[in-house]
C-alpha cells in the first residue's frame, strides 16, 4: 500500500494543486483546486480514481477559485481552511473578476480545519496545522508516515508567503514556520503551492527569510 502524489500547475499563478491517492482503495483527494478543473477532472478519470474530497490549505483566489466547478462535476466534501479565512471565500466572485479568472461564488467549506484535525485518503493520514500570516487562516497538510507537508503559500525554496494581503501577519509567519515546521525531521519534503519542491533542512539552513536559529 502507498500514498501516490501527483503535482498539477493550474492557473497563471502556475499553482501546485495536488491529486493525492491510495494505490489499494484508489480512494483519492484534490488539494488547492485553483482552476482548470476540466483538466483535473479528466486526470482523476484517466487513473481510475474515486475522488472523495477537496482539501483547501487558504482562501486566496489561486487555491480556491476552481472548487465550484469541480463540484459540478461530482458532489464531494471540502475540507478547509480554518474559518478565519472566510473572508477570504466569500470575496471569490468579486477576485475572480478583478483577476480575470473564472467566475466563481463564495465556497463554503463543508468543514473547517483546525490544529490537530486527522484527515485520510484512504488508509494513509494527514494532520492539519494551523500556520497563520500569509493569510489568517492558513493551514498545511503533514503525513509523517511519508514525510511530506502539502505547503500552500507558507515555505517556498529560498522564500516564504507574501504578509502583504490584507489580515497577513509577517511576525505570525515567522514563528509559525520556527516553531511547527522547522520541529519537522529535516528530511521531510515540502509541496509548497508554487514553484518546486524543497526539504525542512534545506530551508532551516539557507532560506534568507527564515533560518531555523533567526529570531
Amino acid at each position: 500500500m502507498a500514498l501516490k502524489i501527483e503535482i498539477i500547475p493550474v492557473t497563471a499563478f502556475q499553482q501546485n494543486c495536488c491529486l493525492l491517492w491510495d494505490d489499494v482503495s484508489l480512494d483519492a483527494v484534490l488539494t488547492d483546486v485553483g482552476g482548470n478543473a476540466d483538466m483535473l477532472w479528466q486526470r482523476v478519470q484517466d487513473l481510475g480514481l474515486n475522488l472523495q474530497a477537496i482539501w483547501l490549505t487558504h482562501g486566496h483566489v489561486d487555491h480556491a477559485a476552481g472548487v465550484a466547478d469541480m463540484c459540478a462535476y461530482q458532489e464531494m466534501p471540502v475540507l478547509g481552511p480554518h474559518i478565519d479565512d472566510d473572508f477570504w471565500l466569500q470575496q471569490l466572485p468579486e477576485v475572480t473578476a478583478k483577476y480575470g479568472f473564472p467566475h466563481s461564488p463564495i465556497v463554503v467549506p463543508s468543514q473547517w480545519l483546525n490544529e490537530g484535525d486527522v484527515l485520510s485518503v484512504g488508509s494513509h493520514q494527514f494532520k492539519t496545522l494551523h500556520i497563520p500570516g500569509h493569510t489568517p487562516g492558513h493551514v498545511v497538510f503533514y503525513s509523517e508516515e511519508y514525510g511530506v507537508i502539502i505547503g500552500g503559500d507558507i515555505l517556498f525554496a529560498g522564500s516564504i508567503g507574501r504578509t502583504d494581503f490584507p489580515r497577513g501577519n509577517h511576525a505570525d509567519l515567522i514563528q509559525n514556520i520556527q516553531q511547527k515546521l522547522y520541529i519537522l525531521p529535516d528530511e521531510t519534503e515540502v509541496i509548497p503551492g508554487h514553484g518546486p519542491m524543497t526539504t525542512i533542512g534545506r530551508e532551516k539552513v539557507s532560506n534568507p527569510y527564515v533560518r531555523a536559529d533567526s529570531k
